[in-house]
């Protein structure tokens, strides 16, 4: 499990031709929230198609904010690649903060475009929502849920 960022450096590429040369049973998970240090990918990745950068070794995307497909997804390939060799995945998420003391995260993206993250595709948003729709909870179950959770960190915290 790499970044979108560490996805230039040689040893992954390395390992992965090794792993396809030896049909290793791997997934090479890349986390793509877009931003490497500083930058966005399109500025650092020649190729920012991560998941097909295994040359012979295939790959897909998913949407990385959606916990049941990461799931799902995960289940896969781990199947897949006992059976027949590496794998890359790509999963596509997004960093709300910068990515450390010395990037906060706002020299290269707009408040807007985090708030549009936010709304569009929050991974407890995208779940909540889920659950609702297939009738797998209720609205007020879930919402005495968030509550217990809640009470539950606050103790923690204490």
């Amino acid at each position: 499990m790499y970044g979108d960022g560490a996805s230039n450096q040689g040893q992954i590429f390395e390992a992965a031709n090794m792993a396809g040369l030896w049909k290793l049973p791997i997934i090479y998970l890349c986390e793509n929230n877009h931003y490497g240090m500083g930058t966005t990918a399109e500025r650092s990745s020649h190729n920012t198609n991560y998941f097909a950068r295994g040359d012979n070794i295939p790959g897909f995307k998913i949407e990385g904010q959606n916990v049941l497909m990461v799931k799902e997804a995960i289940k896969w390939a781990g199947a897949y690649v006992v059976e027949n060799g590496p794998l890359y995945l790509e999963m596509s998420t997004y960093r709300y903060h910068g990515h450390s003391m010395s990037d906060p995260g706002i020299t290269y993206r707009t408040k807007d475009e985090i708030a549009g993250i936010r709304k569009t595709r929050d991974p407890l948003e995208i779940c909540r929502a889920m659950l609702l729709e297939q009738g797998w909870a209720e609205a007020d179950e879930l919402k005495q849920f968030e509550k217990d959770i809640r009470k539950k960190l606050e103790a923690e915290v204490d």
